[in-house]
C-alpha cells in the first residue's frame, strides 16, 4: 500500500471534489431503500424513505455537477480518477447511484423509466470496461487491490438487477445476478488474497474493509426483488453468508473506532443501510412469531447509525467553516 501510494497519481486540487464523496448520496439511498422495505412489510410511514431519497437525489445532482465541471479542467476529474489505483473502482458511484434512484422514481418516471435504467446500466457497463482495460494494460500491485473493487462489476450488477425488477425486465435483472455473481467469485478470490497476503491495510484505509458486506448484502436484496421476496435455498445461503460477514465485521470495531471522524466514516452507511433492508425482508420472509418488532430493530439500528454519521458529518463541517471564517 505505501508504494501503491507513492506511485499514484498526485493529490488532486483543493477545489475539486473528491470521488470518494459520492459514497454520501449512495449512502442516503441505501438508506431510503431500507425504509421502502418497511413501508412495503412493516407498514412504515412512507415519509422517511421519501426524505432519504429526495437527500440523496439532491446531493447527487450536486456533487455530479461540480465533479464533472471539474473534469474539463487539469489536474483532476474522472478520466485521472479512472487511472488512480486506488480510487478508479469508485468512478462506478455515479451510474450505481443514478440505477438507485431511477429505479426509486421509476413508478414517476414512466414509460422513460425503463430507458433511463437501460442507459445508468449501460453507463455503468462502460465504465467497468474501461477499468478492466485499464488494468489489464497496467497490472496493478497487488496491494492496490481493496474491497471497493467490488462496486464495478458485483455490487454495481446487483444493483443493476433492481434496476431492472423496478422496470419489469425479469430477464435482464436474472442477467445482471447472474454477473454480479461471476465477479463477486472471481474478484472475491483476488482481494481476500490480498487482504491476507498483502501488507496491512494503514488504519486511514480500514473502514473500506466493511464493503465486504456490500456483495452478500446487495445479492440479497437483489434475489428478495427478483424472487418477490421468496426466501428460497439460494437466499438462505446469500443470508448465510452477510451474516457470517457481518460477525467478521464485529471483530474490526476497535480498529474503526480508533479512527478520528471523518468522511470517510461515510463508508460504512451503504453497508450499514443494506443490512436495516434485508433485516426486514427475512423477518417478513420468515414470518416467526414477533416478526415485526425483528423488523423495526434491523431498520432502527441501520438509521440511528446512519443519523450518526450525519450529525457527526454537520458538526464536522461547521467546525471547518469557523476554522476558516478565524483564518
Amino acid at each position: 500500500m505505501t508504494t501503491t501510494l507513492a506511485t499514484a497519481p498526485a493529490k488532486a486540487p483543493s477545489w475539486a471534489l473528491p470521488i470518494s464523496l459520492f459514497s454520501i448520496p449512495l449512502g442516503l439511498a441505501g438508506l431510503g431503500g431500507a425504509w421502502t422495505a418497511a413501508a412495503q412489510l412493516l407498514g412504515a410511514p412512507a415519509w422517511p424513505a421519501s426524505v432519504a431519497f429526495g437527500a440523496a437525489t439532491l446531493v447527487f445532482a450536486a456533487f455530479t455537477f461540480s465533479y464533472l465541471a471539474g473534469t474539463f479542467r487539469p489536474g483532476a476529474g474522472f478520466h485521472i480518477d479512472l487511472r488512480h489505483p486506488l480510487l478508479g473502482p469508485l468512478t462506478a458511484y455515479l451510474p450505481v447511484i443514478a440505477i438507485l434512484l431511477i429505479a426509486h422514481y421509476a413508478a414517476d418516471l414512466g414509460r422513460a423509466a425503463p430507458w433511463l435504467i437501460w442507459i445508468a446500466v449501460a453507463s455503468l457497463a462502460v465504465n467497468a470496461a474501461a477499468l478492466f482495460a485499464h488494468w489489464l494494460k497496467h497490472p496493478l500491485d497487488q496491494d492496490a487491490m481493496h474491497p471497493g473493487y467490488f462496486l464495478p462489476v458485483t455490487a454495481g450488477a446487483f444493483l443493476a438487477a433492481i434496476g431492472f425488477v423496478s422496470v419489469h425486465q425479469h430477464g435482464a435483472a436474472v442477467a445482471a445476478f447472474g454477473i454480479g455473481v461471476f465477479f463477486w467469485l472471481l474478484l472475491g478470490a483476488v482481494i481476500t488474497s490480498r487482504l491476507f497476503f498483502g501488507s496491512e491495510l494503514p488504519l486511514p484505509f480500514k473502514p473500506v474493509l466493511s464493503i465486504l458486506l456490500s456483495p452478500p448484502g446487495t445479492a440479497s436484496v437483489a434475489w428478495f426483488a427478483i424472487t418477490g421476496g421468496v426466501i428460497d435455498d439460494l437466499q438462505a445461503a446469500l443470508g448465510g453468508v452477510t451474516l457470517f460477514m457481518l460477525l467478521v465485521q464485529l471483530f474490526f470495531v476497535r480498529d474503526y473506532l480508533r479512527l478520528p471522524f471523518s468522511t470517510q466514516y461515510w463508508v460504512f452507511t451503504f453497508p450499514i443501510a443494506v443490512l436495516g433492508n434485508i433485516g426486514v425482508r427475512y423477518s417478513a420472509g420468515l414470518h416467526f412469531t414477533g416478526w415485526q418488532v425483528a423488523g423495526w430493530i434491523a431498520v432502527a439500528i441501520s438509521s440511528v447509525l446512519i443519523l450518526a454519521i450525519i450529525v457527526a458529518s454537520l458538526r464536522l463541517g461547521a467546525r471547518h467553516l469557523t476554522s476558516r471564517q478565524a483564518g
